[in-house]
């Protein structure tokens, strides 16, 4: 099996949170973008430029894509690269999506989690520009 590869996108996101029923924001799409609505919150994922003022937001994190897409038949690929960087207490939040699975981290802690995965055997590259 060949080693996961991870891409950190360039942006800087920030994980948001509005009101279970509040309407969806309007975002320009962009390098990445994430909405989960609950029956409690409206949770979102985006460039820190786009969160809008005055709403609940966590900044300062950077983003890793796993390269895919990952066949829905894979297993242990979350627990793996979550496992890695909790031995090193690198804490995550992560999204998935259809195609792969995004690990954020926070920026202070970016050059640590690279080391890490790469010291795992995990291939992780900067983003070269955006797509």
């Amino acid at each position: 099996m060949k080693p996961l590869r991870l891409t950190v996108l360039s942006d800087e996101f920030s994980v948001w949170r509005l009101a279970a029923d509040a309407p969806l924001p309007s975002i320009e799409p962009s390098s990445f973008l994430s909405m989960t609505r609950t029956e409690a919150e409206l949770s979102v994922v985006s460039p820190s430029m786009d969160v809008p003022s005055g709403v609940t937001a966590e900044a300062g994190w950077c983003c890793l894509r796993v390269e895919g897409p990952l066949a829905f038949e894979m297993t242990g690929v979350l627990a793996a690269l979550s496992a890695t960087l909790a031995k090193a207490e690198i804490p995550i939040f992560v999204v998935s999506t259809y195609d792969t699975d995004y690990l954020l981290v926070k920026a202070v802690d970016l050059d640590d989690a690279c080391a890490t995965l790469g010291d795992e055997g995990f291939v992780v590259e900067m983003e070269t520009e955006r797509r």
